[in-house]
């Protein structure tokens, strides 16, 4: 007689999470953790997360496929209204959120907005996630729990769990993803085996870019640049083992007054933005690259929905 297969094989799921809270709750960080790879990117200041990046969880059993939506915010601005339209949209459709809370900061007001919105949720599960647990003591993180569960529990609804995490020395990382997978759905992989991400490749160099250029001057330029790559082409006649890939991509402000801080004294800042960004892409991408960047004014184009269209927003 033949080994006994194994009667009742563990059903394969797969699904969609997505990480809510406030700016520097620790969000993207977390899905790098996750991933263990550079997807999202980070920064401290809100809404640089614009593009719904996934980043892959790959489990033998399962699959968790996060989805990044931009800060949920009051918003101010055409552009801000079109952000928060995203945002539930996104919310609608995954199977779990994580809503994370830094464990250093106590509960406000921002973060109850957002559980407010999350009540609304009926029959998402929603984890609550405390963050950045390595800045603080036992007793300080016990109380940030039990507040946490409180608050919950006061806008009407309870968290399917609560889990402390550090991504930065990986306490419970993985145990997270354990929680997570069962809230997902049975279902087949969704990606197959190798990929990170499934953002267009063209946007994610972009974002690449865009940190890069913000980096430093976020106080004097918080939002106003939008990078469009507007090409990405293998340079042609390079031997096989010695590719190259040309990147062209354009920088949009919106004043002109803004142009000398990006490209910085005697161009100085710019071929900067462009050696880090570029080292990121290369790593990304996996091949050596030359980046061609331009910075040029889009008037108000945080205002204009035709602008935005040709950003791509």
């Amino acid at each position: 007689m033949g080994r006994m297969s194994d009667p009742s094989p563990t059903p394969h799921r797969a699904g969609f999470a997505c990480f809510v809270g406030r700016p520097n709750a620790g969000k993207s960080t977390l899905t790098n953790a996750l991933v263990g790879t550079k997807v999202a990117i980070t920064s401290n200041r809100p809404q640089t997360t614009r593009h719904t990046v996934r980043g892959i969880v790959h489990r033998p059993e399962a699959q968790l496929v996060l989805v990044d939506t931009p800060g949920l915010h009051k918003p101010r601005t055409l552009l801000g209204e079109r952000l928060n339209d995203v945002v539930r949209t996104t919310w609608a459709e995954v199977d779990v959120i994580g809503f994370c809370l830094p464990a250093d900061q106590k509960t406000g007001p921002g973060d109850r907005f957002i559980a407010g919105e999350l009540a609304q949720l009926k029959r998402t599960p929603k984890v609550a996630v405390v963050t950045k647990t390595d800045l603080v003591d036992s007793k300080a993180l016990a109380e940030q729990l039990l507040a946490v569960d409180r608050m919950g529990r006061e806008l009407g609804f309870e968290w399917a769990e609560i889990v402390p995490v550090s991504a930065k020395d990986g306490t419970q990382v993985s145990l997270l993803a354990d929680l997570l997978v069962p809230m997902l759905p049975q279902s087949p992989p969704l990606y197959p085996g190798g990929d990170l991400t499934d953002e267009p490749e063209q946007v994610m160099v972009a974002e690449l870019i865009r940190e890069a250029a913000l980096e430093g001057v976020r106080d004097e330029l918080p939002h106003s640049i939008a990078v469009v790559v507007e090409e990405m082409l293998p340079r042609e006649g390079r031997p096989a083992d010695r590719p190259l890939l040309d990147v062209h991509a354009n920088v949009y402000i919106e004043r002109p007054s803004q142009k000398g801080i990006v490209i910085g004294p005697g161009g100085k800042r710019l071929k900067e933005v462009g050696t880090r960004s570029r080292q990121h892409i290369e790593a990304l991408l996996g091949t050596p690259v030359f980046l061609d960047l331009h910075v040029k004014v889009a008037k108000d184009w945080q205002r204009d929905p035709k602008q935005l269209r040709r950003l791509g927003f």
